[in-house]
């Protein structure tokens, strides 16, 4: 199969193509550029090829030079079950047409019937080439295609200018004509997102070209000096965070071996990229579970800054900063052998890094602070931010005393200068299940620690309004939540803010939270039922267990239960009822484990042993 990439100048088509033969390996082959399929090529480049293009050679020259090339790479016969053109041939006709335009000043229309009349030789061998390529059409965007064409190139001649909008032109009359069959715009979009877009348009037309290109993967690059601390972040996004860690020279040598390249690192920066990409590529689609890959360490400038633009958004360059002191005295060979590898950095260019990086990371102070810089870098790509929305105090039908005390605690909090960043009932009252005599009064504030003194000074005045209410009140600073410096309880009150199943009362205009994802939700709940499973044998031990205790401790367990079968029940009544019933369990213990020490007991044994009938061995 022939897959022709065509597009005006500048839309990348090289670039994909090269990306994708390097990648199929053995699988594809490009068919290379045109000027090796006639010898003319060569006197016209010595001589200049613009200008023997647009103005010295015969237009009927130009024509039959292109026609021939192009016919004669139809012919040439190819081993690889794919083939990849620079170019098929509509755009020859586009390409004619757009000469003849400028160089006899003739309009579009005309321009295109001349073209025709002098291809009009070759027309039965274009058409039987035409109809042996499946045409992909690359086009920059709908309206400024001839400027974004342009704006890559180093200088511009007014005839090339005009050649390009004439250029513009005749594609999209070809397009309408129906001369491609697939046609994409790249826009903005990084080299990566393009042809993971160029595969999956392609794949189902031949099973050796590979679906996708590092969809859904994130790719953290990790850069510094010597004995920055780069192994020890890798390391700690691993094991934290669930990285693949990688090694660039690893990456470098294992796409070089493939491409049969002895010494990648004489290559251009921007080819080694291109291998570091490659090597990615295939990586990730072997292990095709990972979303999240580090990469260390970062040594070329020019490289890095060439991966940048091929992987976009879906990398992040991270720069570890460290006084070269500090430096010096982590080396386990002494200051010496620390200052000569800084040297051979340097000369790559390694230092200047930091002026391209996302994030750079003071690394001279503890482990700890280090390791928070890396959760807030790995959540703030796995966790996304949202705005909340509000809703008023009277929206959750608590009591009129504690709708009261709301109103007035939302009011002393968020004046003119708020001491807060947000405000949330949680629990039964946040889900209109408050219950008198049961229920606390739960509530979650988004604040900063300075704010804590004028916060207990109005939370003491109010008290007396709560009218014996036990107040559950919960303080957490932005960063904590960016660093996902929370406990497994928090974390379900923040994916529930996320995704709406929870409105605040108040919120700081642009405030946005990390919202975790539900698998992240359910796995770090399991945490909360190892430690609920424990409480329930204390009360249970109790000579006089607090029957609500019990009660609380024992829906925890079993809303953690039916979370890893899918189900969520907020209510504890709900909860307790959904997972005896699985059980096969008379329900009716649900209501009396209330107030009667028996039911409770008896309730609280079969979520026990339903939680321990999940773990190997005898639980008895």
């Amino acid at each position: 199969m022939s897959v022709a990439f065509s597009g005006p100048d500048n839309t990348g088509k090289t670039k994909q193509i090269g990306i994708l033969a390097r990648r199929m390996s053995v699988g594809a082959t490009s068919a290379g550029p045109l000027d090796h399929y006639d010898r003319r090529w060569a006197a016209i480049k010595a001589d200049g090829m613009s200008r023997w293009w647009f103005e010295t050679g015969p237009v009927q020259e130009v024509c039959d030079v292109l026609a021939t090339s192009y016919l004669e790479r139809s012919r040439r016969p190819f081993s690889a079950p794919v083939r990849l053109l620079d170019r098929g041939i509509p755009m020859l006709e586009a390409s004619v047409a757009a000469t003849v335009a400028v160089r006899e000043n003739l309009a579009a229309s005309q321009a295109a019937d001349r073209a025709r009349c002098l291809l009009a030789p070759y027309e039965a061998d274009l058409r039987t080439a035409e109809a042996g390529e499946c045409a992909l059409l690359l086009l920059h965007c709908e309206d400024e295609g001839t400027r974004r064409s342009l704006s890559h190139e180093a200088g511009v001649t007014d005839i090339y200018a005009a050649y390009q909008r004439v250029l513009h032109e005749q594609i999209n009359r070809l397009t309408a004509e129906g001369r491609f069959a697939m046609t994409m715009h790249i826009g903005d979009r990084p080299t990566v997102t393009v042809q993971d877009e160029v595969r999956r348009l392609l794949a189902p037309l031949h099973p050796a070209i590979p679906g996708r290109a590092m969809a859904g993967v994130h790719v953290t690059a990790l850069g510094g000096m010597s004995e920055s601390g780069k192994s020890t972040a890798g390391e700690y996004l691993r094991t934290h965070h669930g990285y693949a860690r990688l090694k660039i020279g690893y990456l470098i040598q294992d796409a070089a071996t493939r491409a049969g390249i002895a010494d990648p690192y004489r290559l251009d920066p921007v080819v080694q990229a291109e291998l570091i990409v490659d090597a990615l590529d295939r990586y990730c689609e072997a292990h095709h579970f990972l979303d999240s890959v580090s990469v260390e360490s970062l040594h070329d400038f020019d490289s890095t800054a060439e991966l940048a633009r091929m992987l976009g958004s879906q990398l992040t360059i991270a720069y570890l900063d460290v006084f070269a002191a500090v430096r010096a005295q982590r080396g386990t060979a002494g200051a010496r052998d620390v200052a000569d590898r800084d040297v051979v950095k340097s000369a790559r260019g390694a230092d200047k890094i930091a002026s391209i990086a996302q994030e750079v990371i003071g690394n001279d102070g503890p482990r700890l602070e280090l390791e928070r810089r890396l959760d807030r870098m790995a959540l703030a790509h796995k966790w996304p931010e949202h705005r909340p929305s509000t809703m008023p105090v009277n929206a959750l039908g608590l009591p009129v005393h504690l709708e009261s005390y709301l109103s007035e605690l939302l009011d002393r909090l968020t004046g003119p200068s708020p001491l807060i960043d947000l405000l949330a009932v949680t629990g039964s009252g946040a889900r209109g299940k408050y219950q008198h005599d049961w229920s606390d009064l739960d509530v979650f504030v988004v604040a900063g620690v300075d704010s804590l003194g004028g916060m207990r000074r109005v939370l003491a005045d109010l008290e007396a309004e709560l009218g014996g209410v036990k107040l559950g009140l919960t303080v957490l600073t932005r960063a904590e939540c960016r660093a996902g410096a929370v406990t497994s309880r928090l974390v379900h009150v923040l994916a529930l803010i996320g995704s709406g199943g929870l409105v605040p009362l108040w919120c700081a205009a642009g405030l946005a939270l990390p919202a975790p994802d539900t698998d992240t939700d359910i796995d770090v709940s399991l945490r909360d039922g190892i430690q609920a499973a424990i409480e329930i044998r204390r009360q249970l031990l109790k000579g006089s267990p607090d029957l609500r205790d019990l009660y609380k401790v024992t829906a925890l367990l079993a809303k953690i239960q039916l979370r890893f079968r899918g189900i969520e029940r907020p209510a504890d009544n709900d909860a307790l009822r959904v997972l005896v019933e699985a059980g096969h369990q008379d329900t009716g213990m649900v209501a009396a484990a209330r107030t009667e020490r028996a039911a409770a007991d008896e309730l609280a044994m079969v979520v026990l042993r339903s939680w321990l009938a999940t773990l190997p061995g005898d639980m008895t």
